[in-house]
């Protein structure tokens, strides 16, 4: 049999809801909410009434082959299928998680078997082969980065039924950062306001989860990226005005992510969009637009001078040389920005 490709999260949820379900799955990676998220999933493939007889949660540790494989070719007792979630499997050897080649070699149409490799990546390639060899299901859940977070909120709100606008995307990422879990609870929440379909907007997003449309990290960028110091110093103003919702630490981190990118731009020698957008790991066409007008702003040294600001802020923000408040601070890094001369030495 054609081995299985992995999935993407979104894919796993779909098939997992409407039932289309492979006998076997091996969810693994660095990124653990998706293996918490995914195991409630195949738990609730069991109605709460049939749980205690056709749900069977197992840890690695204290399961040999044998075991597992006597669970896994059980007979429903109520429905039509048994679930075995298998935890904590990046807890064993590859040796031993190899051993459950014993099932995946054959396994049985009533049974779906989750195998859950939390926070890991799985190390047992025989048991790996054997399970796209059944037509089983990999997935991996890759460690969140700057370059994939927006694609993985687009993949949390199709998952919910919905869809985003690219600026909703920054303003989540901007303002939550890289935790998934509270990212999925923001985007529940939507999901339960807005309803089935419904796209998510600024202006659902500033009435709903709290982040001002107009005052927040992503328009603090678009303002130091056309050197707008008036609207830079402005939306400041409102974050030391409201530091509850705007973390000094958020911020500095779309900034330097920014600036960074932007000293990609700058060094990437084909400036046409395809190149670009390959370069600095956008999606959409229209996200160019800020750092083509960034580079009429800046030039690299400049952005390598603001980097180094950045930094140098990172470091006074913890206490060490300057006992400034951080949106002081703060204030100070938007006008070194503005300012840059790229009066830089090596």
């Amino acid at each position: 049999m054609a081995a299985t490709p992995a999935l993407t999260y979104t894919q796993l949820c779909k098939d997992i809801s409407s039932g289309t379900l492979a006998p076997i799955y091996l969810i693994h990676g660095e990124e653990s909410y998706y293996a918490d998220e995914l195991v409630k999933k195949f738990e609730a493939l069991i109605p709460d009434e049939a749980r205690d007889f056709d749900l069977y949660t197992l840890y690695a540790r204290e399961t040999p082959a044998e075991l597992l494989n006597a669970t896994c070719r059980r007979y429903p007792m109520f429905g039509n299928r048994v679930v075995v979630v298998l935890k904590e499997a990046q807890a064993i050897s590859a040796d031993e998680l190899n051993k459950y080649t014993l099932y995946a070699a054959n396994p049985v149409s009533t049974t779906v078997l989750a195998i859950i490799c939390r926070g890991a990546q799985a190390k047992g390639k025989d048991l790996i082969t054997a399970i796209k060899n059944c037509g089983g299901a990999i997935f991996e859940s890759k460690k969140l980065t700057e370059r994939n977070i927006d694609s993985a909120i687009e993949s949390l709100v199709k998952s919910q039924g919905l869809n985003i606008e690219p600026k909703g995307i920054a303003m989540l990422r901007d303002h939550i950062g890289l935790d998934l879990a509270k990212m999925y609870s923001e985007i529940t929440k939507l999901a339960m306001i807005l309803g089935k379909g419904a796209m998510i907007t600024p202006e659902s997003i500033e009435r709903n989860v709290g982040i001002s449309k107009d005052y927040n990290a992503f328009e603090l960028v678009d303002a130091l990226a056309v050197k707008d110091a008036a609207k830079a110093l402005e939306i400041v103003s409102y974050f030391r005005n409201n530091p509850r919702n705007n973390p000094t630490v958020l911020v500095i981190a779309s900034i330097f992510s920014f600036f960074s990118q932007l000293l990609i731009a700058q060094f990437t020698r084909d400036k046409s969009p395809s190149s670009l957008m390959n370069a600095l790991g956008l999606r959409y066409e229209v996200q160019l637009r800020k750092f083509n007008a960034a580079m009429r702003y800046y030039n690299a040294y400049m952005s390598i001078e603001i980097i180094s600001a950045i930094r140098d802020f990172d470091v006074k923000s913890k206490g060490i040389g300057s006992r400034k408040n951080e949106y002081d601070l703060l204030e100070e890094l938007i006008f070194k920005i503005l300012y840059a001369k790229g009066n830089i030495s090596f």
